[in-house]
């Protein structure tokens, strides 16, 4: 991070002033409605507003609290100490965290270099990003993304242990800069910033740690990043063989957890990456199935048309990129 980006965030604010000055509690007024522990994105989000930044309140300790939007947090200097569901976590220098809108955060007190950026945001603003960064489908994207923004508390947090990934810094940096200083196209830059932040975090998915109380969670991510790099020609005994898992076990837990078989979700990733294929390639359809993983043209052109109600060349004719 540039000094100059590091100096602003280090400004002492009116509220770690008064802090400073003697104040033993965080002022509830700027974050809470009365008798209540959500802080509300009302309070935080200028009107119309999908996403905020603001330099976490150092010097003080934030008791437990939920929040009714996902917070990222990104450590630009030192550390912080979070409790999320009674479980510790550290987040060191560079590292990203985020919040599903029902998990239970409190925060120790952290001092004058602990410089860590929240950023509000409101589900809808991942939708706009996404869409202008491309359709294609990516299962861990679009579980990850879904876990968050549940209100089941199906994934308590995402810890992203990426530090030392350049393109992930860089973007966190233009995140921090372009919301922080008033520039022409502001909100479109943040969409695309964010969509590409998301799609080198996809990228990273070995480096992210999801809580001790998600288990089952961590095993379907590790499916999930298995079929996006596998495909093709991936099979579930190899993949059970080297988690440790018994295949029969593996096999029933991926269909609790999804509604769905192994196979039906290879099957889903093979049938997106052909429509995307179709529609910013110029390969035959013949090649499109081969590339998928289906040696079967017929099997292919049979199970696409019972998806999507067209043949793969209407579907082409249809959808194919300008």
């Amino acid at each position: 991070m540039t000094r100059e980006l590091l100096e602003q965030l280090q400004t002492i604010t009116k509220e770690e002033q008064n802090i400073l000055d003697g104040h033993q509690e965080i002022d509830t007024d700027i974050y809470m409605n009365e008798q209540s522990n959500m802080v509300d994105c009302k309070k935080l989000l200028d009107a119309g507003k999908l996403i905020q930044v603001r330099t976490h309140t150092r010097f003080i300790h934030f008791p437990a609290h939920t929040h009714n939007y996902i917070e990222l947090v990104y450590m630009c200097s030192g550390t912080t100490h979070h409790v999320i569901n009674g479980e510790d976590l550290l987040l060191k220098e560079g590292e990203l965290l985020f919040l599903n809108q029902k998990a239970t955060q409190e925060i120790f007190p952290a001092g004058e270099k602990d410089i860590a950026i929240n950023f509000i945001i409101l589900p809808e603003f991942f939708d706009y990003a996404l869409k202008m960064t491309g359709e294609e489908e990516n299962l861990v994207r679009d579980f990850i993304l879904d876990s968050l923004r549940s209100d089941d508390n199906r994934l308590d947090y995402l810890h992203f242990q990426v530090s030392e990934i350049l393109p992930v810094q860089n973007l966190m940096e233009n995140l921090i800069w372009t919301i922080k200083n008033s520039q022409p196209n502001k909100r479109s830059i943040n969409q695309v910033t964010m969509g590409l932040l998301l799609l080198q975090l996809m990228n990273y998915t070995d480096r992210v740690v999801i809580g001790k109380d998600n288990i089952d969670q961590d095993i379907i991510l590790s499916v999930y990043r298995y079929i996006e790099e596998n495909y093709k020609a991936g099979e579930l005994s190899w993949l059970a063989e080297n988690l440790h898992y018994d295949l029969y076990w593996l096999s029933r837990l991926i269909r609790k957890m999804t509604g769905r078989t192994y196979t039906e979700l290879v099957q889903a990733k093979r049938l997106s990456q052909a429509t995307f294929l179709l529609s910013h390639t110029g390969l035959r359809v013949s090649e499109i199935g081969n590339a998928v993983g289906y040696d079967n043209l017929s099997y292919f052109y049979r199970i696409f048309q019972d998806k999507y109600k067209v043949s793969p060349k209407k579907y082409r004719d249809e959808n194919k990129e300008q």
